[in-house]
């Protein structure tokens, strides 16, 4: 049996799968460059026989190619931040087991060292032109990759996914957002989460779109590019958008309608892996006339929930469930909610969900119960349509009797003109139980808890206004642009 992506490219096989402005890369180029790298690193063996590689490759055409030449080797792919230290790698090849690191050449000298050490064998993807051979026949049931969580919470964990877990993300997607042959889309976000990888690779190259890969958000190139009308899907992160809404609103007017004509074009813009908030959402809609689609998925299950793509798109909401997906609310004290406006943990079944994390069967067996995943985060169903409230271990606050949500409290806070970031955690506190505490970074000049009190007294039910506020240069964030609440609690 062959697996899923590579009959599909077949399908497209003379489609642009990769264009920029000096090259473009077809459907079957990648199927006879992948093949030559599959051959390359099974050698004399008949299957790589789920051996890890870690893939640490800079976005572009040889990056499927070399993704492609694991899976059809028999390999599970472990991809690597790009921009990781050392020490980040080194936990990452320890705790998957790699055996080979696959990297292009810009960056293989960057991890020889540590390969070395590791005793790990390191493999040059360019180097890699061995004639096609006879691929094993890999099933579905498969594992083919592992991604490590954020870690916004805990240690990352390895999430282990089969190639019939990968295949059902993006078939979801592809009919829930009409993927079609004719989309194009740009591709700056790191290649080692689910964003990236699933939701604009996976579901690009599962359709026979075109893919312009950047090696990271470079925002005049990107401008450029949508001014020409170079898109039809754009997917972003919340902070990539405020950045676009600043650059916008400091545009001369004719640049400004250019790229406002740009976006305005595409057939659909995505926000997700943060908490978009509503005033952003709106934002963006008034400068562009596109509104957003927010979308809910977790590296464990892929993609979850969604707004509409035809339908309401509502600012501060995560949307219904995905075709192929189950999700139900389980309260604190365990009833399943069948009704709305009350609060439980998102849990979720269906053939995209994860099979188990990686050499931790105690926290695989944690995580399900009666065949669904839990998820951690608690989320509210308002007419239909699920709001996440936040992380139980980390944005869920218990202060003076009441469960807040840091979410909801940051969504106000960011429309105070002075903050430009925030985040929300709860400090322990001997009459509060956790005291609600902002930290903040600001557009200018000074901002005092008095007046931040004040301003909110209108906004905030008292009991969600702020009792500490911390002013810093800048959040501390992940390579996805989450903001990791451990590190904002190490601030004090």
């Amino acid at each position: 049996m062959e697996l899923p992506l590579i009959s599909r490219a077949r399908v497209h096989a003379s489609r642009i799968a990769y264009q920029d402005a000096q090259s473009s890369t077809t459907y079957a180029e990648l199927l006879s460059r992948s093949a030559q790298i599959a051959s390359g690193l099974l050698g004399a063996r008949a299957d790589l026989a789920e051996a890890r590689v870690a893939l640490l490759v800079a976005p572009g055409a040889l990056y499927t190619a070399a993704q492609w030449g694991i899976w059809r080797a028999g390999g599970i792919k472990l991809p690597i931040c790009l921009s990781a230290t050392e020490a980040e790698w080194e936990y990452a090849l320890s705790d998957a087991e790699v055996s080979t690191v696959l990297a292009d050449a810009a960056n293989a000298p960057r991890i020889a060292g540590l390969c070395s050490r590791m005793g790990i064998a390191l493999r040059v993807a360019e180097e890699l032109t061995a004639d096609a051979k006879a691929m094993p026949e890999i099933g579905l049931e498969r594992r083919a990759m592992i991604l490590h969580t954020s870690g916004t919470t805990s240690k990352p964990k390895g999430v282990v996914t089969t190639h019939d877990n990968i295949a059902a993300q993006i078939r979801s997607l592809v009919q829930a957002w009409e993927w079609t042959e004719q989309d194009r889309i740009p591709m700056f976000l790191p290649l080692h989460h689910i964003h990236g990888i699933i939701n604009i690779l996976g579901c690009a190259q599962w359709s026979g779109a075109c893919v312009e890969a950047f090696g990271r958000f470079d925002l005049e190139r990107v401008l450029s590019r949508v001014s020409a009308q170079a898109y039809t899907l754009f997917m972003a992160v919340p902070t990539i958008y405020v950045k676009l809404i600043s650059a916008l609103q400091q545009a001369d007017e004719a640049q400004r309608e250019s790229v406002v004509a740009g976006f305005r074009a595409m057939r659909l813009m995505v926000s997700g892996s943060a908490a978009l908030p509503a005033s952003v959402h709106e934002a963006w809609t008034r400068l562009t006339g596109q509104e957003l689609l927010e979308r809910y998925g977790m590296t464990e299950i892929g993609m979850a929930l969604s707004n509409l793509y035809r339908g309401e798109r509502r600012p501060g909401a995560v949307g219904a469930p995905l075709p192929g997906v189950e999700v139900r609310l389980k309260a604190e004290n365990g009833p399943v909610i069948e009704g709305e406006d009350e609060p439980g943990e998102i849990q979720v079944r269906g053939p995209g969900v994860f099979a188990a994390y990686w050499n931790r069967p105690q926290a695989s067996a944690e995580s399900f119960e009666e065949g669904w995943f839990r998820s951690g985060d608690m989320a509210v169903r308002e007419r239909g349509y699920y709001r996440i409230m936040g992380r139980l271990s980390v944005d869920i606050l218990k202060s003076g009797g009441y469960k807040l949500s840091a979410l909801e409290i940051e969504a106000v806070l960011l429309e105070h003109p002075q903050i430009a970031e925030c985040a929300v955690i709860g400090l322990p506190d001997d009459t509060w139980g956790e005291a609600v505490t902002a930290v903040v970074v600001l557009r200018a000049g000074r901002l005092e808890l008095p007046a931040l009190r004040e301003w909110c007294r209108d906004r905030l039910s008292v009991y969600k206004i702020p009792q500490r506020l911390k002013v810093v240069e800048a959040l501390p964030r992940n390579a996805m642009g989450k903001v990791t609440k451990p590190a904002v609690k190490a601030l004090f």
